[in-house]
């Protein structure tokens, strides 16, 4: 990787979608949306943009440069016009976990995952990109903005990837998958009517999105997929847990419970952990339950996976 290139395309990038944003009177979100239908398109009504463009096709950017190239763009754009928490994008530590254990439970060579709630497309990109595994990957999005955002960046980087919009707690016409990646909103769903269809649902009050989503994930896995997902950490203990715990001893196994730092998330009650899930088996493994205390020291990443590879040996996963 070419950290030089990569910045260099974030120079052109910046400088194409402020110029695109003053003429357009847009949010800079829009802006790149529009920069990057002109960079495929190879033209635009204004002569900077084309000759910024032409430069960075020259770049010759990998598919991991121009993911970083966007990962600081949208750094940037967050300074000015912040997202919504939700929307915000998964660190790419995490990311790299997240391939990782894709990569371990599933034995196959060609994967099928979907994801719920793909956001900007970045978690996506980043397990496409680190995967050692041919990836046939859809992402579930419902916001207009961030679905629009996503398919026009895989256009520029010439990704295999698909995306649909839904509103994922509603159901949708979907193949089951082998893989269910999600990086789990936090918060209420709004629709009680569209909520009481599921067994999570509370009686008293607005149920927990990521309660929802997390028991719609298993309907799209295959019987012995995995579902991995990143929740809060207090998912077990939280209001509405007895729901959530009732519906996990009927319906699934927790079949790993991996703590990160809350350092990673700013505020402690925005803290997530990871929890992959299977539907229920008479022969669950013992889960695999670790506490990562930092994602930055090569070495404790190295004990992590040393100690998950000794798991799935010893319960022949």
């Amino acid at each position: 990787m070419n950290f030089e290139k990569i910045e260099q395309a974030y120079d052109l990038l910046l400088e194409n979608v402020q110029t695109i944003q003053n003429q357009l009177g847009t949010n800079i979100y829009d802006a790149m949306i529009e920069q990057n239908a002109a960079y495929v398109a190879g033209q635009h009504e204004t002569d900077l943009v084309v000759t910024n463009n032409k430069a960075l096709k020259q770049l010759d950017l990998t598919k991991e440069e121009w993911r970083r190239a966007f990962q600081f763009l949208f750094i940037k754009a967050n300074q000015t016009e912040p997202m919504q928490y939700n929307h915000q994008f998964t660190p790419d530590s995490i990311g790299f976990i997240l391939t990782f254990l894709l990569d371990q439970l599933v034995s196959q060579d060609s994967v099928t995952v979907l994801e719920i709630g793909s956001g900007t497309g970045n978690l996506a990109q980043t397990i496409l990109n680190a995967s050692q595994k041919k990836l046939d990957y859809l992402g579930i999005e419902i916001d207009d903005l961030l679905i629009d955002l996503s398919a026009s960046m895989a256009d520029v980087m010439q990704a295999e990837i698909s995306f649909a919009q839904g509103d994922a707690v509603r159901p949708q016409i979907l193949k089951e998958s082998q893989v269910i990646i999600a990086d789990l909103p936090i918060g209420f769903y709004p629709d009680d009517q569209i909520a009481s269809r599921y067994q999570v649902a509370s009686q008293t009050e607005h149920t927990y999105a990521h309660h929802l989503l997390m028991e719609q994930s298993l309907k799209y896995l295959e019987k012995d997929g995995y579902a991995i997902l990143l929740a809060p950490n207090d998912l077990l203990s939280s209001p509405q847990s007895s729901l959530l715990k009732e519906w996990l001893q009927e319906q699934a196994s927790i079949v790993a419970m991996i703590a990160l730092p809350p350092s990673l998330f700013g505020q402690q009650a925005m803290a997530k952990s990871i929890f992959v899930l299977q539907k229920k088996t008479n022969q669950a493994p013992a889960a695999f339950v670790y506490p990562l205390q930092s994602v930055q020291e090569a070495e404790t990443i190295r004990d992590f996976m040393v100690n998950f590879k000794k798991w799935k040996q010893e319960n022949a996963i």
